[in-house]
This record gives C-alpha cells, sequence and structure tokens, in this order.
C-alpha cells in the first residue's frame, strides 16, 4: 500500500510535516530521511522529487523501526502553514449564481464564457487559516457570518503563463477548506451604494479564522479528475450544501491559467475553487455562537470546526 495523505501534526517540538497511513500519522522527515521533508511547503518545494520519495516511503512504512503516531490521538493542523498566497475563485457554481441572483431578484447571469470573460478571484491573507477541530470567533465581529465548501487546490511547481491544457499538472494535491464570508462586513457604511468604494473585500473574507483549512492533502493522482467529486455541508448536522466540483463555471485548468498568467504561482499556494448553492446569504439564515460546521469532499475527507 503505497497511498498517504500529507498534513501538519503537533509534535512535541511544534509542527512537523506527517504522512497519515491507515489510521498511523507518521512524521515524514524522519520515515524519509529527508530533513527538509519536515515541513509540507519544504516537500512542495522539492515535490517533483518529492512525490516518488513519499511513496516509496509510505510502501514501506509497515516495516519501519520509525514509531508512528495513532491518527485519533494525533492533534492535526491546517496542512500548509504558510501559503504564500490564497485565491479564492468568486461566483463560480452556476448553482449559487443563480441563487444569489434569485435572492437579489436580478435576472441569471448569462455564461461568462459567452462574454469573453475570464475566471476571477480575490485574495484572503494566508494566517486566517484555521486548524482542523478548531473553533473560530465569530461573536463581535459579524451578525451575518455565512459557510462556503470548497475545494481547494496545492500548487506543487512554479507557474507562469500556463497554458491551460497543461495546468493540472502544476497541481500537487486537494484538500477542503470552508471560505467564511462575513457578509454584513462586506459594504462599507457611510458610503454611497453606487460609489466605486462601497466593497470591503477585506473585512468580508479576511478575518481570523476565516479560512478553515484541511484534514490534510490528498495527492492528485490519488483524486483524478477534480471536476467531479460531491462536496456537502452541514450546520448543526443539518445538510445545507450539496453539489459536485463539475458545476463549476470555470474549472481549476482555467483558473490556473488565468491566475498564472499575470505572475508566478507558488508551490504551497492555495486556490479555493468557488462555492456551491445553500449558502445562508441566498436564505437569510448566518452562523452564531455554538454551531458546528462540517464540510464533506469525496476522495478527500472531511473538516470539522465550531463557531463561538
Amino acid at each position: 500500500m503505497d497511498g498517504y495523505k500529507l498534513a501538519t501534526y503537533q509534535a512535541s517540538d511544534g509542527a512537523r510535516a506527517g504522512l497519515v497511513i491507515d489510521d498511523k500519522v507518521f512524521d515524514s522527515a524522519k520515515l524519509t530521511g529527508k530533513a527538509a521533508y519536515a515541513t509540507v511547503l519544504g516537500i512542495l518545494e522539492d515535490w517533483r522529487t518529492a512525490q516518488g520519495i513519499l511513496r516509496k516511503a509510505a510502501a514501506a512504512a509497515s516495516k519501519s523501526r520509525i514509531k508512528p503516531f495513532p491518527l485519533g490521538r494525533t492533534k492535526l493542523l491546517a496542512p500548509l502553514r504558510w501559503p504564500s498566497a490564497i485565491y479564492c475563485a468568486g461566483a463560480n457554481y452556476a448553482d449559487h449564481a443563480a441563487e444569489m441572483a434569485r435572492r437579489m431578484n436580478r435576472p441569471p447571469e448569462p455564461d461568462p464564457h459567452t462574454q469573453g470573460l475570464k475566471a476571477w478571484h480575490f485574495i484572503k491573507a494566508t494566517r486566517t487559516l484555521a486548524d482542523p477541530g478548531a473553533t473560530v470567533k465569530i461573536s463581535g465581529y459579524a451578525s451575518e457570518m455565512d459557510w462556503e465548501v470548497e475545494l481547494a487546490a496545492v500548487i506543487g511547481r512554479a507557474a507562469k503563463n500556463v497554458p491551460q491544457e497543461k495546468a493540472l499538472d502544476y497541481v500537487a494535491g486537494y484538500t477542503a477548506a470552508n471560505d467564511l464570508s462575513a457578509r454584513d462586513r462586506g459594504r462599507r457604511a457611510n458610503i454611497s451604494d453606487t460609489s466605486p468604494f462601497k466593497s470591503d473585500w477585506t473585512k468580508h473574507k479576511t478575518f481570523e479564522g476565516s479560512c478553515p483549512l484541511g484534514p490534510w492533502i490528498v495527492p492528485a493522482r490519488d483524486i483524478g479528475d477534480p471536476q467531479n467529486l460531491g462536496l456537502k455541508l452541514w450546520v448543526n448536522d443539518v445538510l445545507k450544501q450539496d453539489s459536485n466540483s463539475k458545476n463549476m463555471i470555470f474549472n481549476l485548468a482555467e483558473q490556473i491559467a488565468q491566475l498564472s498568467s499575470g505572475m508566478t504561482l507558488h508551490p504551497g499556494d492555495l486556490i479555493l475553487t468557488g462555492t456551491t448553492d445553500g449558502v445562508g446569504a441566498a436564505r437569510g439564515e448566518f452562523l452564531k455562537a455554538g454551531d458546528v460546521v462540517k464540510i464533506w469532499i469525496e476522495k478527500i475527507g472531511t473538516l470539522t470546526n465550531k463557531m463561538v
């Protein structure tokens, strides 16, 4: 068995990269004998070589003298500490775009491909990542806090001016993200609704804990087609979002091509690929202290966080 998931775990001496194999966590640097693999970013910066080394190490792990940790008793952290950028696709699911148009009493937007448009993204600050199982403080920050399940792609090679047909070759793996959104902080008070300076994307999308991520990274080779993955989200065990990544308007390859056309994407950079229908804003329902949000993505796993 050479399958593994790439994680960051809390060790006695700090955060370290781990390989999750079945129900065990092996220290990546110790299992491979590569000191640079003590962090997930160190692994991703050597991804072309590392993926073969990790597969070989995982296949031989059961015979290794390296003692693993039981997964159930190991604290997993956000798998990347810290990416140089988190790019988030906006309005990128047809079902989500349609529900928001209905909420705002607007006609549905045409497919942007027919208008010659490209994918567009906003940025979250990278230190907003929240660990699996962590609590996220929302009280006192926003009264309209929303949930958004998202498939996140992890870049594994420096990418610049990448053609769409080769874009997925630059993806190391995939993880799950919750693009928490403070809806009531997205528009500045006492600024005219017609002002081009009305929006406040920073307060809307970037705040402490606004990007729960994890629980690990699954290598791209084990995912296959990223455009055919189920995505679900529950609030207090009530299903709110239930869709599939095939409903993206701009697929991941299009997003990578667009983002890399103006700058270099670096190993470890995250691309959150958009959310599906079923968000709170579409129904006037928002998170409150005590709520537990659980997201699941097919072939990746489950990520749970509590609001406080």
